[in-house]
């Protein structure tokens, strides 16, 4: 089985090239929507101990007020991060055995380096697209300020620093041919297995 890692920076269309993996009958563990499952779930108690049970007032997690907390203190954020990352690192080990006879899988995160969770993967993708497009996509996609997205922006690695890292870049302005470009990709990876 290979782990393919599929990360870039906020708005830049991973959601979008995620839907072709999942087309292919690939299984995709979806970093984020796991971590949310849980903020809702095994983490919820936790959460409200140290981020305030007034963040569930509405039965759910607020996920736009605990950003517009953790994305201003930088202490609140490592918090979050030291409750969350573990409990989706453990969730990923269990997706990996239930998937166990795949030819590959995919990790989607959009800070599979910062975290260094990279380092599960054999391969890694990064998508990337103008930065004004990102955030025109984030403002629509999530309802939300500029100053929202460039706040979640500026906690992520730039697209530069992690080019250093990735196996490959998929430029994401055009949709039909960023996916032309995972074709390729997969195709060249997936060979022989």
């Amino acid at each position: 089985m290979i782990v393919i890692g599929l990360t870039g920076g906020i708005g830049s269309g991973k959601s979008t090239l995620l839907s072709w993996f999942k087309s292919k009958s690939i299984p995709v563990f979806e970093s984020d929507k796991v971590a949310n499952e849980l903020l809702n779930t095994k983490l919820r108690e936790e959460v409200s101990l140290h981020f305030g049970a007034n963040l569930y007032a509405t039965g759910s997690l607020d996920t736009q007020a605990l950003a517009a907390l953790v994305f201003e203190n930088n202490n609140l954020l490592q918090t979050l991060n030291s409750i969350v990352h573990p409990a989706v690192a453990h969730a990923f080990t269990l997706f990996l055995k239930t998937n166990i006879k795949a030819k590959a899988v995919v990790k989607e995160a959009a800070i599979l380096f910062e975290t260094g969770a990279y380092k599960q993967c054999d391969f890694m993708i990064l998508v990337c697209a103008p930065k004004e497009e990102r955030i025109a996509r984030v403002m629509r996609r999530d309802s939300v300020s500029r100053e929202a997205v460039l706040a979640r922006m500026n906690h992520q690695w730039s697209d530069a620093k992690k080019r250093t890292l990735a196996d490959a870049v998929i430029e994401n302005t055009n949709l039909e041919e960023a996916t032309h470009q995972l074709e390729q990709l997969l195709k060249e990876q997936l060979e022989g297995l």
